[in-house]
């Protein structure tokens, strides 16, 4: 089966710095097959006969003791990545209207967690961050539409205190990672 691993936290403001070249042959090392990485925030994909909370427990040891630090370990098969693309909750509209609000930035992103969500925990989201950014559910997926950057939205910086664990990728990032996973060739950086 085809996995994409999302890794929380490295390479970030110069913190828990690791390069793909190494993450790829932890990954090797670990026993993953047609492993291939993706920019430098910690994305990979690859094939394995394991379950996930196998897989989970292999990668999240592995890394720690091969980068000596802990990073949240979030995994998704090639259908879970096909099934949030195909079932984005947002209108044309308002992506065009967010996209008009400023051009110059990502607008659309995924936040990944290791749970289904609460509605309860949405809703409170969403009411102390009222405004113009937007909040929808997935499965274990968090769907956030920005009208300004992400570093501005008050509702992005409720998420990641109330989901420690999630990490954000944005839509072009979601889009190739799933790409990659039904490329079935060669490995590639």
């Amino acid at each position: 089966m085809r996995y994409a691993v999302l890794l929380k936290g490295i390479n970030v403001g110069g913190k828990n710095i690791v390069r793909m070249d190494d993450l790829k042959q932890l990954l090797h090392d670990l026993g993953l097959g047609k492993v291939k990485t993706y920019i430098q925030s910690g994305n990979a994909v690859f094939e394995t006969a394991l379950d996930e909370a196998v897989l989970h427990e292999t990668i999240r040891t592995g890394f720690i003791d091969r980068f000596g630090f802990e990073s949240d370990v979030l995994i998704r098969s090639e259908d879970e990545m096909r099934l949030l693309i195909d079932r984005l909750p947002f209108t044309a509209n308002e992506i065009t209207a967010a996209q008009a609000a400023d051009p110059q930035v990502e607008h659309l992103y995924i936040y990944f967690l290791d749970h289904t969500p609460e509605q309860m925990q949405i809703d409170a989201i969403c009411t102390e961050c009222a405004g113009k950014d937007i909040l929808r559910t997935g499965k274990r997926e968090l769907y956030l539409l920005c009208r300004q950057s992400i570093r501005k939205s008050k509702l992005a910086a409720r998420i990641a205190k109330v989901f420690g664990s999630a990490t954000a990728r944005n839509w072009k990032t979601v889009n190739q990672l799933y790409d990659m996973m039904k490329d079935k060739g060669d490995e590639h950086v």
